[in-house]
């Protein structure tokens, strides 16, 4: 039970398959945990619209995810890993089955929504363009962490 209640509450988790349940909206989407995690149907909807309207998909609420792109469904994927409020976010390659200019969007949409909510962002990734965006990069080898330097291109000016 305690281990349920730190997922629920504490963890977000954003997969490379976005795992969305085909039955419901965005909306409802991104509202389901909440729900779980017993907060009202009004205000679960109204946080989810909130986080949806962040991530630029106010106008695709009330679709389907087969009616939305890939880059779209991982948006609302994201959504709903931070529907809760947690205090850390896991993303295991968040953007791997995206075209790099999804890539790069999704990838910026989340780091902004996460520095945004206040969460703590543990992002994995092949993709070291990406990896540039983030504060602090280690490389996992040989089984142990080791700092990464900051790519040349690090886009440090992108955030505020």
């Amino acid at each position: 039970r305690g281990r349920t209640r730190l997922r629920l509450h504490a963890l977000g988790f954003v997969y490379q398959f976005h795992h969305l349940l085909p039955e419901f909206d965005a909306l409802d989407n991104v509202a389901l945990p909440q729900l779980i995690a017993g907060k009202g149907r009004g205000p679960a909807r109204e946080n989810a619209a909130r986080l949806l309207e962040l991530l630029g998909l106010g106008h695709r609420l009330h679709h389907q995810p087969s009616q939305l792109s890939g880059g779209e469904q991982q948006r609302v994927a994201i959504a709903r890993a931070l529907a809760n409020s947690p205090r850390v976010l896991l993303a295991d390659e968040p953007t791997g089955n995206l075209d790099p200019a999804t890539s790069r969007t999704v990838f910026q949409a989340l780091s902004e929504l996460a520095r945004k909510e206040g969460v703590a962002a543990l992002i994995a990734t092949h993709n070291l363009e990406l990896a540039s965006y983030m504060d602090r990069v280690l490389a996992l080898k040989d089984g142990r962490l080791a700092p990464q330097a900051p790519a040349p291109e690090k886009r440090s000016d992108t955030y505020a």
